[in-house]
């Protein structure tokens, strides 16, 4: 590796705890973050929590949601690309560069996705001096191409939609075999994707629910964790919850259109971000509780309630909700963000908790990336007024259903895991001893560990730079 000087930015641990960072570096990270938001010094905001050191949620209520059970949404719009996917490419880099596995002045970046990941792998990447391509989908929301355009990467259309992943996979090999100083930083097989909400969204989780027991919501504990998955990235954090509450339930979603895991299915979708019509390398499915699928038409009628005045003046008149928690929402959910939220109603449901309950999820961007699809559903579906926001809260909130779930049994747990085979030994390389090695939860546990590992290599780095 070159021995010019690295960028980088926070450790894990910083970045579970920003008021460890230097003081300094976090003011003037905090006055970047609007006046020069390209500016690198913005590493230094991602966290779940803001300046004051305040995690950033919601809870929703009961009117909103038909269920006693407190649901918690962590939003993600104060990340510096307004998207929590940011922490975990920049995880995925700082690895790759500190190790020597990257090298920002000679090798070009792939970052594969179907959006956020490769929002921000064009953040960090540019942030960190390095060149990127991202590949993704050409049915994707043209506010992602615009984003990634802005970031100052290169984006490639592949055919097809959300889950035509493997057409992701064949440009990039592609684009490997053609220069051998191209990386690909796959979110779907780097564990920096894992560690990153592991440790960084789990043990967030864990401080929330300590201090949302302080505000008498529910006993000081998550009962379940709620994420679709995509490059299962997110759903990591409940592999950090389980370990902290041994009864703890980590449900997975999928669309209803692609039932990967719950049906070994297949199909084309629009809940952008989740459903990709594999099972990834970094999807701990042995310690899955449940898959539950959700239907991506209802994920974007229940979105439109947010986007459109008449849907939110009739979550304020006629369903009850606080004013002002109708605001927060109405720019801090996207599409998968209402996927979720119904997972999480359907899991307090199945497991027939109570108000000493807690179901966490997770609001992975904002209303900002679907513009356009808001638009699409006004022509197709006509504006929200009052009367079908209180139709829409009903049928698609406090109606949700206990069915098509199924539950992580030893024979389901085995076929989740067995479905690795097709992409990842005979497409994409992996043995098949490296997959059965996946089914010891401490090869887990040692890729956990790392964490570690790679917060004294950083601050190794920094120690060298101040000599």
């Amino acid at each position: 590796m070159s021995e010019r000087k690295l960028i980088t930015g926070p450790t894990f641990e910083e970045m579970l705890h920003p008021h460890l960072i230097d003081p300094e570096t976090r003011a003037r990270a905090h006055e970047a973050r609007t006046k020069d938001p390209l500016a690198s010094i913005n590493l230094f905001n991602i966290s779940w929590r803001d300046i004051d050191n305040k995690i950033q949620y919601a809870v929703l209520p009961p009117e909103l949601t038909g269920v006693e059970t407190p649901i918690a949404v962590l939003t993600s719009i104060h990340f510096p690309t307004r998207s929590h996917k940011v922490g975990a490419t920049y995880s995925v880099l700082l690895e790759k560069e500190l190790f020597g596995d990257v090298d920002p002045w000679k090798h070009t970046l792939l970052w594969p996705s179907t959006g956020n990941y490769g929002i921000g792998g064009a953040y960090v990447a540019g942030r960190m001096g390095c060149k990127s391509i991202v590949i993704l989908p050409e049915e994707m929301s043209q506010e992602r191409f615009d984003i990634i355009e802005e970031y100052g990467a290169q984006a490639i259309k592949t055919p097809g939609c959300e889950s035509n992943v493997k057409e992701i996979y064949d440009k990039a090999k592609e684009l490997m075999a053609a220069d051998p100083d191209v990386r690909n930083l796959n979110q779907f097989e780097v564990m920096g994707n894992y560690r990153f909400h592991y440790y960084v969204t789990g043990n967030t989780i864990i401080d929330l629910a300590k201090e949302l027991a302080e505000q008498g919501i529910g006993a000081g504990k998550a009962s379940a964790y709620v994420s679709a998955m995509g490059s299962a990235g997110t759903i990591a954090a409940g592999d950090r919850l389980k370990q902290e509450w041994h009864d703890h339930k980590i449900v997975g979603l999928e669309p209803i259109q692609c039932p990967t895991l719950a049906l070994n299915g297949y199909g084309g979708h629009d809940i952008q971000g989740i459903g990709d019509k594999h099972v990834t390398w970094i999807h701990n499915v042995y310690n899955m509780d449940a898959i539950m699928l959700i239907d991506d038409i209802e994920s974007k009628l229940g979105l439109q309630l947010f986007a459109d005045e008449g849907g939110k003046k009739a979550l304020v008149d006629k369903i009850g909700m606080d004013p002002g928690l109708v605001d927060y929402l109405s720019t801090r959910v996207g599409i998968s963000s209402i996927c979720n939220i119904f997972g999480a109603i359907k899991t307090a449901k199945y497991y027939n908790m109570g108000k000493d309950d807690l179901v966490v999820t997770v609001a992975t961007d904002g209303l900002d990336r679907y513009g356009s699809v808001m638009n699409d559903m006004r022509r197709d579906y006509g504006v929200v007024d009052e009367v079908e926001a209180v139709a829409r809260v009903r049928s698609l909130f406090h109606a949700r259903t206990t069915d098509h779930i199924w539950e992580g049994n030893a024979d389901n747990r085995a076929r989740w895991h067995n479905l690795k085979y097709y992409t990842w030994v005979e497409q994409q390389g992996k043995t098949v001893q490296e997959l059965d090695a996946q089914k010891d939860p401490k090869w887990w546990e040692s890729e956990q560990q790392r964490v570690f590992e790679i917060d004294e290599k950083l601050k190794e780095y920094r120690a060298t730079q101040k000599a």
